[in-house]
């Protein structure tokens, strides 16, 4: 049973999956959350296999088994031929009449905007930005790392604080708190050994991420070395932000940029306080910002903005996942 008018919403990030069944007037029918999408690691047929499984038990719930339309934000939509790649996998699998893929930026941004225009940073494991206007307008970055220009998120963190702290260690570069944070955050008493354990997979690769919040204590505590790579990641927000403000020619409108993603909505004061002061001096007219809401909720809106829905169903949504 299909239910016309009804909108299938997909945020699939890298660690997680959350999909939304959502009525035309914006009754909430089903929610559910499985593993990440990963379709660069996988191939695409098997990460969107992956993410059927998860539909699946979202129809099941919600009594349907087809959708009006399927608002899918995903990792790995960085560019417009991966967009198409996907949207066409999406599509062999029928779950809706239409079908529209965007990168998963788009559903932090629509999730912190009350109409499809504003510009969005999300920083997390990476780092990304997006803007839109009603006119169908966009702004985007490849982000698909350094070789795009990009610097920052929880990875690039990690490895700058640990490039800074190896240096200290050996005398190359100046002397850092994050020399001794950095391994006691481990176990280890130095950094020799935290950098045999990382070569020698001692440490999993992946857990490198978990050195990006005790870069911010140690930037917190007054280390010079620390807080210059914090006054990095601010300056690099600002800069996305500004450059997406004046493609669409919003500089000097007042507009709002949405801030969102694990390190950019956890209130670390000196990241906060950079961004807000360098936005102001490049782009006065902006208002920040700070959304912590499920994307999932920017996905549902992006679907009922493409089935032309009420303004009073995207209230009744925003009030669902507000609770």
């Amino acid at each position: 049973m299909g239910v016309t008018g009804s909108v299938l919403a997909v945020d699939a990030g890298n660690s997680k999956t959350d999909v939304a069944v959502v009525a035309a007037d914006g009754q909430v029918l089903a929610v559910e959350r499985g593993g990440g999408f990963q379709p660069g690691v996988e191939d695409v047929e098997r990460a969107v296999d992956g993410l059927g499984e998860v539909v699946a038990r979202a129809f099941a719930r919600a009594g349907v088994d087809t959708v009006g339309h399927v608002s899918a934000c995903l990792a790995g939509a960085d560019l417009p031929v991966e967009e198409e790649r996907l949207a066409a996998a999406l599509r062999a699998r029928a779950w809706g009449a239409t079908v529209s893929v965007r990168n998963d930026t788009f559903a932090v941004l629509r999730a912190g905007v009350r109409a499809p225009r504003g510009v969005a940073v999300v920083c997390g494991a990476g780092i990304n930005c997006v803007g839109m206007r009603p006119d169908g307008r966009i702004a985007r970055f490849p982000a698909l790392g350094r070789i795009s220009g990009d610097w920052g998120g929880g990875w690039g963190l990690a490895e700058e604080a640990l490039w800074w702290a190896a240096r200290a260690r050996d005398g190359r570069g100046e002397p850092t708190e994050l020399a001794r944070t950095l391994p006691a955050h481990f176990g280890f008493g130095s950094m020799d050994a935290l950098i045999e354990a990382l070569h020698l997979e001692r440490v999993e690769r992946e857990r490198r991420h978990d050195l990006t919040p005790v870069l911010f204590a140690t930037a917190a505590g007054g280390d010079p070395v620390a807080c210059a790579i914090v006054d990095r990641l601010a300056r690099e927000v600002v800069a996305m932000a500004v450059v997406a403000l004046t493609r669409l020619d919003l500089l000097d409108e007042v507009v709002p940029v949405v801030l969102g993603g694990g390190i950019l909505a956890a209130g670390h004061a000196r990241l906060d306080s950079g961004v807000r002061a360098l936005l102001a001096a490049r782009a006065p007219q902006a208002e920040i910002r700070v959304v912590t809401a499920r994307p999932v909720l920017g996905a549902a809106l992006l679907g009922l903005d493409a089935l032309g829905s009420p303004p009073d169903a995207a209230a009744r949504l925003r009030t669902h996942f507000a609770r």
